[in-house]
C-alpha cells in the first residue's frame, strides 16, 4: 500500500497548478476530521481526499477514468478508487457515494473550495477568524465562487445526515486545525 508521501508526490507528477494541490491538501485535512470523527481509517480517507482530482490538471475530459487507471497501476486498493470516482457521482461517474468515505468526500470537496474562496477574499485572508454566518452568505451568492455546485454539497450533507450549517462548520474547524500547511491561516 503506498505511503502518503507516495500519495503527495503521485499528486504533485500530474499536478502543477499550486491551487489544485492546495485543494488535495484542503480536501485530505477534511477528510482525516471526519475519519476521525467517524472512527475511520485516517490515513485512508487523508489519501482519498489527496487524490481525488488526481488526474484533473492533465486529463479534463478522462476525469475520473484516468486517475482510477493511474491510482491502480500505482497499487491503491479499489476502496481507495472507489471513493475517489465517487467524488463525481451525476458529473462525470456513475459510482453513487455508499460508504461513509464516499459520502464525506462527495460533501467536503465542492465545500472546502468555497470556504478556501471565502477565505480569500477576507481582510485577514485567514480562516481562523472565518464563521459559519460569513459562509452562508456566500453560499447564498451564486455568483461568488460560480463553480462550486451547491446543490452537491446540498446532496451531500443530506448523504451525511447532518444539517447544512453543521456541515460548513465542520469543514471551516478542519481547515483551521490544519491552517497553516493547507494555506489558510
Amino acid at each position: 500500500m503506498p505511503t502518503r508521501e507516495d500519495a503527495l508526490t503521485l499528486l504533485k507528477q500530474y499536478n502543477k497548478n499550486p491551487a489544485l494541490i492546495q485543494h488535495g491538501l484542503q480536501v485530505e485535512v477534511c477528510m482525516r476530521y471526519f475519519a476521525a470523527r467517524a472512527g475511520g481509517d485516517v490515513e485512508t480517507w487523508g489519501m482519498v481526499g489527496l487524490l481525488h482530482d488526481l488526474d484533473y490538471e492533465q486529463y479534463p475530459e478522462q476525469h475520473c477514468t484516468k486517475a482510477a487507471e493511474i491510482m491502480e497501476e500505482a497499487g491503491y486498493s479499489q476502496e481507495i478508487i472507489r471513493a475517489m470516482l465517487s467524488h463525481a457521482w451525476g458529473i462525470c461517474t456513475d459510482v453513487e457515494p455508499l460508504s461513509a468515505m464516499e459520502k464525506t468526500l462527495y460533501a467536503v470537496d465542492e465545500l472546502s473550495g468555497l470556504v478556501n474562496a471565502c477565505v480569500l477574499v477576507r481582510p485577514s485572508k485567514s480562516i481562523m477568524d472565518l464563521g459559519l454566518k460569513s459562509v452562508k452568505k456566500k453560499f447564498k451568492t451564486k455568483s461568488f465562487a460560480a463553480g462550486v455546485d451547491r446543490e452537491t454539497v446540498r446532496k451531500g450533507a443530506q448523504m451525511l445526515e447532518m444539517e447544512l450549517d453543521q456541515l460548513i462548520t465542520e469543514v471551516i474547524e478542519a481547515m483551521k486545525a490544519d491552517a497553516e500547511a493547507i494555506g489558510v491561516a
